[in-house]
């Protein structure tokens, strides 16, 4: 693990993106490059690149346009650019590849895909259908979702960032299990809906414009690799928890709507105390009173995930709704977010405006 410490003004953290040119990819590099303490290097490699190995972007920085290095992917350019950490936003068979080298080389990785979320290698063949290359590399990880795991990402070596639907659920979710305040035999439903970039850059049959324009559409029910996440960090059984994913026709934005029985009755100022008091050292959690609910224009763009809790007069009955951009907190942001908690940074450097 690094040493890293911040002295004098301008960058001074140097930071690797391999897999730019994908929408998450491509959302981290805009957002590290308009970061004030990084210095980012974009690594061209051979199965993530699909960009010319000349080309040379240029983002906005604090002090004006940045030409961004562009360079190709070997090991040893980890050493030679004096690389603290490596973002991998590559498909997870690629990052299994990539991740070794990077942590062999000395710098911290903090991996975009789910090839370290899930604890074991057998739980990645069920969900993932695939055998895990680096099965030792699983309990090292830390599930990079701050607001549950603080502590354990400062000292990390390896995070795991979250999955955009499981950020949005275990958000929602988990200060009410964690207080075992959920009748779990009732069941816990999680109907969330996702802009069309959650689906990748890859073109598929059901990301066509054609398909997606004035149409929504189910997908993935009961049976979306995503589940884990939230079984495990939010701390429910998949017995008692039913997840189905819908595609929205736009761009970006997740709204997940989530239906659960309290196992006593509440007022609605008791349940948001338990969000207030799990979320006292989170920035980027934002309640919504009574009256007014959380939307996708008002996340899109913002590492913020926005909670609103509507209860039935039975003080049992109870819906939360939570609502983020898929591309940032629940994917480059929350990478960025993860990076300055890992490096002692203040939390929301470059992801406020």
């Amino acid at each position: 693990m690094n040493n890293y410490s911040k002295a004098g003004p301008g960058p001074s953290l140097r930071a690797g993106l391999i897999g730019y040119t994908g929408y998450s990819g491509a959302e981290l590099a805009g957002l590290l490059g308009r970061h004030a303490d990084v210095e980012l290097v974009l690594l061209n490699h051979r199965k993530a690149a699909g960009r010319a190995p000349d080309a040379a972007p240029v983002a906005c920085g604090p002090h004006g346009a940045r030409t961004i290095p562009h360079i190709p992917w070997e090991p040893r350019a980890i050493q030679s650019n004096k690389l603290d950490v490596v973002f991998t936003a590559t498909p997870p068979e690629i990052s299994q590849e990539l991740v070794p080298e990077i942590l062999a080389q000395g710098a911290r990785a903090i991996d975009l895909s789910g090839a370290f979320r899930l604890p074991t290698a057998a739980e990645y063949q069920r969900w993932y259908g695939a055998a895990h290359a680096h099965p030792e590399l699983l309990e090292q990880a830390v599930y990079g979702l701050p607001e549950l795991h603080r502590d354990k990402i400062r000292t990390a070596s390896l995070v795991a960032n979250p999955g955009c639907y499981p950020t949005a659920a275990i958000c929602a979710l988990w200060p009410l299990l964690k207080n075992d305040l959920v009748d779990r035999t009732a069941g816990v439903i999680c109907d969330a809906k996702s802009g069309v970039s959650g689906a990748g850059k890859n073109p598929s049959p059901k990301t066509h414009f054609v398909q997606v324009s004035e149409n929504f559409s189910a997908y993935a029910i009961l049976k979306h690799r995503h589940v884990p996440e939230v079984l495990l960090n939010a701390g429910v059984d998949e017995s008692d928890f039913a997840f189905t994913a819908h595609l929205l026709p736009t761009q970006r934005g997740i709204l997940a709507t989530h239906y659960l029985r309290l196992k006593q009755p509440m007022s609605l100022d008791a349940v948001y105390d338990v969000y207030r008091a799990a979320y006292a050292e989170a920035r980027f959690i934002r309640l919504y009173p009574a009256g007014s609910t959380p939307q996708l224009a008002t996340v899109n763009g913002t590492n913020y995930c926005d909670i609103h809790c509507t209860l039935a007069p039975d003080g049992r009955r109870l819906v939360v709704i939570s609502c983020i951009d898929n591309l940032v907190k629940g994917a480059a942001g929350q990478a960025v977010q993860n990076m300055n908690v890992m490096f002692g940074l203040d939390e929301a450097a470059g992801l406020l405006p």
